[in-house]
């Protein structure tokens, strides 16, 4: 029975989560419940669970109590943002497998992260790094070419800036293929999501920038793939469902029967990829890798400059297009110094404040 601590159990993982324990009684059990701020779900999650009130926690601070004072084998963060990266740090410091779906804390703090972590302990909760970790058992290290993570492209594939210009929050919130939280479906519209993920990809796999590539795949079926030298392309290939990639992080990577139903390859089907447009007005990857090549508190400063932005997008402060401009400014502004817990804090207090101002600014002018 594999003990599970769950972080962001009200969340978008944390439910799918729950639902897959619930589905395999004897595999799993859920001994620790952390929350954001919805004390109702939390407490009604417990309840049903059977966890105790002292394994509860509300908020990052209260999960790395949780973290210190709950016995388990596999702490689960799905916490949104960059307040994850305490509790991952944390949860390392137990020596529990860290199954991670915050990607900021990779974003932000990789090499912190990576330094704390035993080799094996993380285990990937995106879906794109499931199946890069599931790709790479097909060959070596030193046999793999470049990593290819595969994008939906988000609501707005092909939209030009002018037609960009009216989106609204409802908009950037209807993804086409994933049911997702607010921010991480405003992420994906803009495609800092897949620039975010190209860092975690850099950080979890120790493959240079250059070598993770991304490509453009609508039917979000070939969630990525790892091309090796000899000119082989291994595919990890499954419906659009997160509950394979919880599975596998829940049980260290072992394989959960029917986690989801496969492909029907009786059917008749068509998957198209295609290149990104890496200098249109969805510019999120192209900011994710000149701060991730700048390194240091760069990451750090556009998280923290993007989640100000995104929450005046849906706010309705700013505009769509408002949102990459305001995080290419405060980016631009930055002089990146090593990360360190103290830096990186510092760095996103900076970072914050410094968005701010740009949305009032944007905000006045519009």
């Amino acid at each position: 029975m594999r003990r599970i601590l769950l972080l962001g159990s009200t969340g978008s993982i944390g439910t799918q989560t729950i639902e897959l324990v619930r589905a395999h009684p004897g595999r799993f059990s859920v001994v620790g419940l952390a929350a954001g701020s919805d004390a109702g779900g939390l407490a009604a999650q417990a309840e049903a669970l059977g966890v105790p009130a002292s394994a509860t926690a509300l908020g990052a601070a209260d999960a790395v109590r949780l973290i210190e004072d709950v016995e388990c084998d596999v702490v689960v963060n799905g916490i949104t943002g960059s307040a994850g990266l305490a509790p991952t740090l944390a949860a390392l410091g137990t020596g529990a497998t860290l199954a991670l779906a915050n990607k900021e804390s990779l974003v932000v703090g990789g090499e912190l992260v990576m330094a704390a972590a035993a080799p094996g302990q993380i285990v990937p909760v995106d879906s794109e790094h499931s199946a890069i970790a599931q790709c790479l058992a097909a060959g070596r290290a030193d046999e793999v070419r470049r990593l290819v993570l595969t994008a939906s492209g988000g609501p707005f594939h092909g939209w030009d800036r002018a037609r960009l210009a009216s989106v609204t929050p409802a908009d950037a919130l209807a993804h086409p293929t994933w049911s997702m939280g607010r921010v991480i479906s405003t992420n994906s519209a803009t495609l800092m999501n897949k620039g975010h993920e190209v860092i975690e990809a850099h950080a979890l796999f120790g493959v240079p920038l250059d070598d993770v590539a991304v490509t453009v795949h609508r039917q979000s079926i070939v969630h990525s793939m790892v091309e090796f030298v000899d000119g082989s392309t291994i595919a990890q290939c499954s419906p659009p469902d997160m509950a394979l990639a919880i599975a596998l992080a829940l049980d260290g990577g072992a394989r959960v029967p029917d986690a989801v139903a496969p492909l029907d390859w009786t059917r008749a089907s068509t998957w198209t990829f295609e290149p990104v447009d890496d200098d249109g007005p969805l510019a999120g990857i192209r900011l994710s890798r000149a701060a991730a090549a700048r390194g240091g508190t760069a990451p750090a400063v556009l998280n923290a400059a993007n989640e100000q932005a995104v929450h005046a997008f849906l706010d309705g402060r700013i505009g769509f297009l408002d949102v990459l401009a305001v995080v290419e400014r405060v980016l631009d502004a930055h002089d990146a110094v090593p990360a360190t817990l103290a830096a990186i804090a510092a760095a996103e207090s900076w970072a914050r404040s410094a968005a701010d101002a740009q949305i009032a600014a944007s905000a006045a002018s519009s």
